[in-house]
């Protein structure tokens, strides 16, 4: 039998990797993390803007507030566990964090609550239907679903502790700052726009209380859930957000602990599970990176334990996912050997075999 010659480096790989190949808490992050310089990072990140700012595939979501938003703003930011930062085209430019924010209220409700609140009230698995299913919660009762559709993320959002929505929504809005490492504010006419338009989100709200799936009035957990998805981000914003996930919960701009890393590995396969609506199979397969969508045009993608990804292109698949942030993760991914599935064989040498 050929021998088989390791490094440290490698056998802390093989280690990792039967610990978990998509969430990595914060110990093992920190050993798997590869040390990129800002000359890879920068290449990747430019390669891929330069690449796709001429495509024009897609179309903006169809909401009052959204369809008018010029298709050609695009944004694409890195963020690495260890705080190096590059970004390309419109970083700064303001949009609505819609769906993304179903993340990082999850986060908070896993710190407030813990797992099993998440498992016993939402659950987290696929529900094989659009995000926005009523058939869902009335074949499952309300249960069976997950913290990345809407019904589970206004459900996720009505369990957020606090005697008052203003007092639930400050501790909201606060934890999304502590994510991005900045002050961040709410878009009030997206909120207003969005409140006026929201008659099926209202639905699902009110159905998911009949199946007690939430404390308290539904319409405090829709105005929550409202006002999360109104808050304004920038891509960087995105990228530190992704760039906290993949560093274990630490933000790597402000060196804060945001979230428990034990949370990490329990977010990132809800995220891989059902971050892209109903393509979130075909991201997994090609990408191997749990990912968070946003109807805005906003995208953030998670390779645990060495960078995180935040793009801004609105033009939208037929799914809802961004055309040109899909395409920009999956190039710069593949040169930065992100894809957690896929960066054994790389690190390995097998002296001797055949």
């Amino acid at each position: 039998m050929p021998q088989i010659a390791l490094s440290r480096r490698d056998l802390v790989a093989l280690v990792s990797l039967g610990a978990s190949s998509t969430a990595i808490s914060a110990s093992s992050a920190a050993v798997v993390s590869r040390g990129y310089s800002q000359r890879e990072i920068d290449a990747a990140v430019q390669a891929s803007y330069e690449r796709y700012r001429g495509l024009t595939d897609g179309a903006n979501f169809n909401h009052p507030a959204l369809i008018n938003v010029p298709t050609g703003y695009f944004g694409v930011s890195l963020m690495t566990a260890d705080g190096l930062a590059t970004n390309a085209g419109q970083t700064q430019q303001s949009f609505s964090i819609q769906s993304i924010s179903k993340v990082i209220t999850l986060a908070l409700v896993l710190e407030e609550s813990g797992e099993q609140t998440i498992l016993d009230s939402i659950g987290v698995d696929a529900t094989g239907r659009v995000f926005n299913s009523i058939e869902a919660i009335e074949v499952h009762h309300g249960r069976m679903l997950n913290p990345m559709v809407n019904p589970g993320a206004i459900a996720t959002a009505g369990r957020v502790l606090g005697g008052s929505v203003d007092e639930a929504w400050a501790k909201i809005l606060a934890f999304h700052g502590r994510f991005s490492g900045r002050e961040l504010t709410i878009d009030e006419a997206m909120y207003r726009s969005a409140m006026a338009s929201n008659q099926r989100n209202r639905a699902m709200a009110l159905l998911m209380s009949s199946y007690d799936q939430f404390p308290g009035d539904p319409d405090r957990a829709l105005d929550l859930y409202t006002r999360q998805c109104s808050i304004s981000v920038t891509a960087r914003d995105l990228s530190v957000v992704a760039g906290t996930l993949a560093n274990g919960g630490r933000n790597p701009v402000t060196g804060v602990q945001v979230v428990n890393s034990r949370h990490i590995p329990s977010i990132l396969a809800v995220m891989a599970t059902a971050g892209l609506y109903d393509t979130s199979g075909q991201w997994l397969f090609r990408t191997g990176l749990p990912a968070k969508s946003g109807v805005a045009g906003g995208m953030i993608a998670v390779a645990p334990g060495k960078f995180g990804i935040g793009t801004f292109a609105p033009p939208l698949d037929a799914a809802g996912n961004s055309v040109r942030g899909q395409r920009a993760i999956l190039d710069i991914s593949d040169v930065l050997g992100g894809n957690p599935y896929a960066f054994l064989p790389s690190r390995i040498c097998l002296r001797g075999s055949r």
